[in-house]
């Protein structure tokens, strides 16, 4: 019950946050911003993207590769585009990498590593924003006095950000009911430590994965430097460089429509304590879902293609079984009482069969057949118990 509560209400809080934030700023500067959104603008967002995402890619290659989870760079980077356009189209933002997660483990033979392989690659990729997160915002002493300001819309977002983590709490405590889930979880946990040791701790894993992660946390910053410069945002790199990166981070929550909700709500909130303007945040932010969204076309591209082909596949495989069929029926299948393909023309006990001369012949119920043990070179023998076959 709890955890069907949880599913219900993200997409609600998402598009709760979304309309209050539009509500309380408004939409003028934010459709005057969608309207700048050019072919210079669509450059840089494939010129910036595209690198995240093969980056993205390789860190999940790497650490799919540690847990025995095959796959090639190719496929890898065909997946991610799949999984973020299934991200950026579906609610709660996180069901492409669900996706992807269950169809590696399957192919591999092992689901639960599979979704164990994608929990580490994004929780590789989290831990450098909210590693860079904190390094800039100690950095930067100007957020400090004026969060007084905003100390109510600060308080909400607390309250809020406390409620999210009762209902998961409440949902986890639930979901251990019994001794026997209880030991599950326990299983589950372990396993999840033991691969994160191995994937993202060892000597010879954590430089590569630490260095994709920060390369594609680059990429995705200087995509939402762009969509803000594109929103109309003047400021220094250095000054929107935070909020930038707090709008990242807490898009990794899964509650979000698309990416949409807490994103918008935290860049405003942001941006107003950087002194820039909550509107100017918000347009940000919206532009940078825009742009993000078109970054992630190519993953539609992907699933139409292995949508056609699955369709082909299975369209191949009928015609072969009808092809089976017909050359079954010319070679005269039903006289000769051969087998049907599909084994629906197998004969039966007692049933009547046509011999080569044409006559009929009667085949009776052969019951405890047996072989005889070999020995000494005597080819095995078949022993008939009370009924045996009779040809008549």
């Amino acid at each position: 019950m709890t955890r069907r509560l949880w599913r219900g209400l993200r997409v609600p809080i998402a598009v709760g946050i979304l309309v209050a934030v539009l509500y309380r700023l408004g939409t003028s500067e934010l459709l005057d911003a969608l309207g700048r959104i050019d072919a210079r603008a669509v450059l840089l967002t494939f010129l910036f993207s595209v690198p995240a995402t093969v980056f993205s890619a390789g860190r999940w290659l790497v650490v799919s590769q540690r847990l025995g989870v095959r796959m090639r760079l190719r496929t890898a980077i065909a997946d991610y585009y799949q999984a973020l356009f299934l991200n950026a189209t579906l609610p709660s933002g996180v069901l492409g990498d669900v996706h992807r997660a269950v169809r590696h483990g399957k192919d591999n033979g092992d689901v639960g590593r599979g979704v164990r392989a994608v929990l580490l690659e994004r929780t590789a990729g989290q831990v450098v924003v909210v590693a860079a997160s904190l390094a800039v915002l100690g950095a930067g002493t100007s957020y400090l006095p004026v969060l007084g300001a905003y100390r109510i819309q600060l308080a909400v977002f607390a309250v809020l950000v406390a409620a999210l983590g009762a209902v998961a709490t409440v949902c986890v405590v639930r979901a251990r009911r019994s001794p026997a889930e209880h030991a599950g979880w326990q299983r589950s946990l372990a396993a999840f430590f033991a691969d994160a040791r191995t994937a993202l701790l060892a000597r010879d894993s954590w430089p590569g994965v630490l260095g994709l992660s920060v390369l594609a946390l680059a990429g995705h910053l200087s995509l939402f430097l762009a969509a803000a410069r594109v929103a109309g945002a003047t400021a220094p790199l250095a000054v929107l460089v935070p909020p930038l990166l707090l709008a990242l981070l807490v898009m990794a929550l899964p509650v979000n429509v698309g990416g949409w909700g807490p994103r918008e709500g935290v860049c405003a909130l942001a941006f107003g304590v950087a002194g820039l303007g909550a509107a100017q945040g918000l347009a940000a932010a919206v532009v940078y879902g825009a742009l993000a969204l078109l970054s992630s076309l190519p993953g539609a591209g992907v699933l139409a293609l292995r949508l056609v082909a699955a369709r082909r596949s299975r369209r191949e495989e009928v015609q072969l079984e009808e092809h089976v069929f017909a050359e079954w029926e010319d070679a005269g299948g039903r006289t000769q009482g051969l087998p049907h393909p599909d084994g629906s023309g197998e004969p039966q006990a007692g049933h009547a069969v046509a011999d080569d001369d044409g006559r009929d012949r009667h085949v009776e119920p052969v019951q405890h057949v047996r072989a005889q043990e070999p020995g000494h070179g005597r080819t095995p023998a078949l022993h008939h118990h009370p009924a045996q076959t009779a040809l008549r």
